[in-house]
């Protein structure tokens, strides 16, 4: 977001998500993959981009 100085807010209105979603984000928290593919289509990027995966160790 910092990147194409995009704020909370305006990143909500173009993604169409709820503030719970935003909030979830900003705290890492897990978020749906149909919110991650909102953000995708704002950006025009891959869902790569602004996620990884990372694997528990057991």
């Amino acid at each position: 977001m910092i990147d194409n100085q995009l704020k909370r807010q305006d990143l909500m209105r173009a993604a169409e998500i709820i503030s719970y979603a935003a909030t979830k984000i900003n705290k890492n928290k897990p978020i749906s993959l149909e919110v991650l593919l909102k953000i995708c289509q704002v950006f025009h990027c891959d869902i790569g981009d602004i996620c990884e995966v990372i694997l528990d160790e057991d």
